[in-house]
């Protein structure tokens, strides 16, 4: 153990962004899916009582579940890939406080304006303790952070204001723009991530050499991003739309195919972040379909997204992180692979529901295959979370 983690409070679980935010983000996405799952069956009334069960749901799914499991991710990576002075302590403290207090600001009966400034108040403070470390690094991609964190807190004021103006359209705008936000992290994270350790698998495994990174294509993938976002937000013509959305699904599948990911197929880790780099370009297409032919639910782009793209990359890092930080092989459990099928078969289904109006049964299986992911990721990584890292082997000359 180092003597930063010996000087956190309450070390080890304050030595490392991963720990506290996998922990509560997978504890509380499987309890907001079983109080939904309850909600949705009539046997209890979801907490958010002056929102509709649709909107409190989409509000925690994006700012509970997904703000929890992002800040374990960014402020985890930063560090290795960056370089930037890791986020531990009693700083750290404060950001786990933040995200509670969100949580409970939905909770408790508070003035609707406080309640609102405790459940905004985690990503600016958040961009207020990186921002200093990241204007010094050289290399300005990691600059992008900064504007999607200021999205993720403008899409929590949006919703909010609609809370309090009682205008649900204006909440659903806000949830909205926390999307497209967190796809715009999530082709700059994956579309990094991906390749990297793909490139990794195949030279040690004597299946080719590194995926070099295309600088145009890179950036018409965030530019077509960017396109999509506006055109969707703005409320633009549906063909408009769907022709942003066309765009984004040809320029992410053009990224996809360069990965080559069927190499890895045998790598579960690898496997999964294809997988759902293959759900993000699906939900593209479905949004395009959805818009320039007007005969598809628009709805079904946000499951997508949102089970199969996001739920497959989120256990698939969450996996890695837990492993390679705590200072164990790379090696997974049957369990987890076991975790990573439940959520693509979540993901079939969730979208299967929407497009095919399927009865609430399904609906229902869809959720519980969503949230038993998460509760085999706590049975099985939950306490390498709290305890001590394992002593890394020292390699000498």
């Amino acid at each position: 153990m180092t003597s930063r983690e010996t000087s956190a409070p309450c070390a080890p679980l304050w030595s490392s962004a991963f720990r506290p935010f996998y922990l509560l983000g997978a504890a509380y996405g499987l309890l907001l899916m079983l109080a939904w799952l309850g909600d949705y069956a009539d046997l209890w009334t979801h907490p958010g009582a002056d929102l509709s069960s649709w909107m409190w749901h989409g509000h925690e799914m994006v700012f509970g579940f997904s703000a929890a499991i992002i800040c374990g991710i960014v402020l985890t990576a930063l560090p290795s890939w960056a370089g930037t002075v890791e986020i531990t302590g009693r700083r750290l403290a404060l950001l786990v406080s933040l995200w509670l207090a969100g949580r409970l600001a939905l909770l408790l009966p508070l003035p609707a304006v406080p309640g609102a400034a405790l459940d905004c108040a985690l990503f600016p403070v958040m961009a207020l303790l990186l921002m200093p470390g990241l204007l010094h690094l050289k290399n300005r991609y990691y600059l992008w952070l900064l504007p999607v964190l200021a999205g993720l807190f403008a899409a929590n004021v949006v919703f909010h204001a609609g809370r309090i103006l009682a205008d649900e359209a204006l909440a659903s705008l806000g949830v909205r723009l926390a999307i497209h936000s967190i796809i715009l992290l999530y082709i700059l994270k994956g579309g990094v991530l991906t390749p990297i350790f793909t490139g990794n698998a195949l030279r040690e495994r004597n299946r080719g050499g590194d995926i070099p990174f295309i600088l145009w294509l890179d950036v018409l993938a965030v530019l077509s991003v960017l396109a999509l976002a506006l055109a969707d937000l703005a409320g633009l013509p549906a063909p408009w739309i769907g022709t942003a959305a066309l765009a984004a699904c040809l320029c992410h599948a053009a990224r996809l195919r360069r990965w080559r990911g069927w190499r890895v197929a045998d790598v579960p880790l690898l496997l999964v972040m294809h997988l759902a780099y293959a759900w993000l370009v699906l939900a593209f297409a479905l949004k395009a379909a959805a818009e320039l032919s007007g005969r598809l639910p628009e709805v079904a782009w946000l499951h997508a997204f949102t089970v199969g793209a996001m739920g497959m990359m989120m256990l698939g890092l969450m996996t890695r992180v837990a492993l390679h930080h705590t200072g164990r092989p790379l090696q997974l459990p049957p369990l987890i692979m076991l975790a990573y099928a439940l959520m693509f078969a979540a993901a079939v289904l969730r979208v299967a529901v929407t497009l095919g109006a399927l009865g609430t049964a399904w609906l229902a299986l869809s959720m519980l295959l969503w949230a038993l992911p998460f509760a085999i990721y706590l049975a099985l990584f939950g306490a390498m979370l709290w305890r001590p890292s394992l002593p890394r082997k020292v390699v000498t000359a």
